[in-house]
């Protein structure tokens, strides 16, 4: 955008515009006007703004020629000395040459001299300063969202408010270098003044989790606040009409929104959300910076509304705080999925590589099983040279067999085993991301004080799955260095993943006591997206807003997912485990896994699966592959 201006300016000598995404445009006459603008600017501090517009277009005077030399064309006949008279091809100075010859053509902004404009903007808290302050943090990305299910939707505000400090919370301890902004209409809206009263007892930093007033489709422009994100309070249609905030930021988007929401999703249920990247060409991202829309959907209090809880607080405050979790988190995705990616390709070129930590999204990755990969852990993980990998792993080299990292010292027959299972090419080199699992196995100690670590032994780590695809889903990582896979898996492996199956089992039947309506599954990925051998344990209701797209879905649900039973059979009958490395299984359609019924996308699936009674396919009701309340009272018999 800044290019086509600058191009536009140089061959047709026309000035910019506000409407092409500037929010304040200053013309200077002389270098005395640009000396002031560069110091007014320079006093600026983080807490400042400055007001928009456009500010000196029509004051009289030659342009300065500096400028004229950019625009590289003449024109004798408009150039003015600032007494009003024109000059003459005699008079003009050398280098002057043609001013802006459009400059009153600007549609927006009004008229004021350097000096009123610097005594409008100083830093004594002058009363023609409308603007709020603005915590500033260049390293942050913004989340704007409004407070959901307060207005339309009719949510108690004591209790909304204390649901949006809590899951605020939580989030901004979670993450650094992002922030969070409630945004309402009004200065005197009492949902703002709960949640900043209540914020401010819990001392939760003001830099990262604050309020804000203004209009959420204009908060760039019309109130300083550059935001990457903003949230919509959808309806469960996903349409554009009604009020409020949802047709607001419809009819600021433009059509792009429309249409890029459709490809995303056709509904919504409560409690949860959807991103949907507002294309190049919305107004919205034009004028306001805004890249991604995150619509969610909170409980209905409302008798006139779809869905009406009937004042049922104790399932509504559920679906409320479901509601801020899940757009909080995929708006964490959105930033994590940038910042992954520029580290990522940072990474190849610096000797020392940090372990990224892994992000959600839907971002094209080099293997096949791309956005797993990326939300298995998410740990502060330490910073290691090559030289310090290798002193870890106990080895003085490191042999690249098949693009997979070798220890030198390992059995050749080993290596071989692992370069191919039943045909399939199942070896891979690791990306800096996909390290984050290997950290925890190998110094769990490093991570103590982190709540997502259940359990420590010797030979595994029961770890918290930071993303989890169902309402409960743990991993069992291995803590034996050189097994990246079950690729790397042999008969002298059995004794330890017979260790990890009753750990698992262990755990499903903890869950269980707690939830007996929970019934569970144990199993390993064909190719996993982290690197070091993990089992995962996951509840079989799938109820949870980390599960968004098929490859999710068909990566616990197909035969890309190997029960674990069936790995330790197949190992110590045949020396290894049939592996099933197409990528086309992750694409398959949408069916439950229950009934196989077919569905056109996630949030109707969901739906589906959240009222199937239909028996599990026979198959897994065979050998106790289903953990269920049952399985272990009869174990108990």
């Amino acid at each position: 955008m800044a290019a086509m201006v600058v191009n536009r300016m140089l061959k047709k000598l026309e000035t910019p515009l506000l409407t092409e995404g500037f929010s304040r445009i200053m013309f200077c006459k002389d270098d005395d006007d640009i000396k002031q603008a560069v110091d007014m600017y320079c006093a600026l501090g983080p807490s400042h703004s400055l007001a928009s517009g456009v500010f000196g277009q029509k004051s009289k005077g030659p342009v300065q020629s500096g400028i004229t030399k950019f625009f590289k064309k003449a024109d004798t006949s408009s150039v003015e000395k600032s007494s009003g008279t024109k000059l003459t091809s005699s008079e003009r100075k050398p280098g002057q040459k043609n001013p802006l010859s459009k400059q009153e053509n600007l549609e927006a902004g009004g008229t004021c001299s350097m000096e009123v404009e610097k005594k409008l903007n100083n830093m004594n808290g002058n009363e023609e300063r409308s603007k709020q302050i603005v915590p500033a943090d260049i390293n942050s990305s913004t989340l704007a969202f409004p407070s959901i299910s307060t207005a339309d939707f009719q949510f108690d505000l004591e209790r909304a408010s204390d649901i949006i400090v809590d899951a605020a919370t939580e989030f901004v301890q979670k993450h650094d270098n992002m922030r969070l902004v409630l945004v309402d209409l009004s200065q005197k809206s009492r949902i703002l003044s709960l949640v900043k009263d209540k914020a401010a007892k819990k001392s939760i930093d003001s830099s990262r989790f604050f309020t804000f007033v203004g209009d959420i489709t204009q908060l760039h422009s019309k109130g300083g606040l550059q935001c990457n994100a903003i949230a919509n309070a959808a309806n469960w249609r996903l349409k554009p009409g009604g009020g409020g905030v949802n047709a607001a930021i419809f009819n600021a988007a433009g059509e792009g929104l429309q249409h890029a929401t459709k490809e995303c999703a056709d509904t919504l249920r409560p409690g949860s959300s959807v991103t949907v990247p507002l294309p190049s060409t919305s107004p919205l991202r034009q004028r306001e910076g805004v890249t991604h829309v995150i619509h969610v959907l909170g409980p209905n209090m409302n008798p006139m509304r779809p869905d009406c809880l009937k004042n049922d607080y104790t399932q509504g405050c559920k679906i409320l705080h479901d509601a801020y979790n899940s757009l909080f988190e995929n708006f964490a995705s959105i930033f994590q999925s940038y910042t992954g990616k520029q580290n990522d390709e940072t990474s190849s070129k610096k000797s020392a590589s940090r372990v990224i930590s892994p992000t959600d999204s839907k971002m094209k990755r080099e293997d096949s099983h791309d956005s797993e990969r990326t939300k298995k852990c998410k740990l502060p993980p330490p910073i290691l040279t090559s030289r310090q990998h290798q002193e870890r792993k106990g080895t003085s080299t490191l042999n690249y067999h098949d693009n997979t990292m070798v220890p030198s010292d390992a059995p050749s027959q080993a290596r071989e085993e692992g370069s191919k299972r039943n045909g399939a090419v199942t070896n891979k080199s690791w990306g800096s991301w996909a390290q984050a699992l290997y950290e925890v196995a190998m110094h769990p100690e490093k991570y103590k004080n982190s709540n997502s670590i259940l359990e420590v032994s010797d030979e595994l780590v029961v770890l918290k799955d930071l993303y989890p695809k169902a309402k409960k889903h743990v991993l069992v990582i291995s803590r034996t260095d050189g097994l990246d896979s079950l690729a790397d898996v042999n008969k002298e492996h059995l004794s330890l993943l017979r260790s990890m199956h009753s750990v698992g089992v262990k755990w499903a039947q903890k869950f269980v006591e707690e939830d007996a309506s929970l019934i569970f599954r144990l199993g390993y990925h064909s190719v996993p997206s982290m690197r070091q051998l993990h089992l995962h344990v996951i509840s079989q209701d799938f109820n949870s807003p980390g599960l968004k797209n098929k490859k999710h879905w068909n990566s616990f649900t197909s035969v890309f997912f190997l029960d674990s039973l069936d790995v330790m059979e197949e190992i110590d009958q045949h020396g290894s485990a049939a592996i099933s490395s197409d990528e086309k299984l992750l694409a398959m359609e949408l069916r439950c896994h229950r009934c196989r019924s077919a569905h056109p996308n996630i949030p109707k699936l969901k739906s589906h699966i959240s009222s199937c009674k239909s028996s599990f396919p026979a198959h897994l009701l065979k050998k106790d592959k289903l953990l269920s309340a049952s399985t272990f009272s009869m174990d108990c018999t």
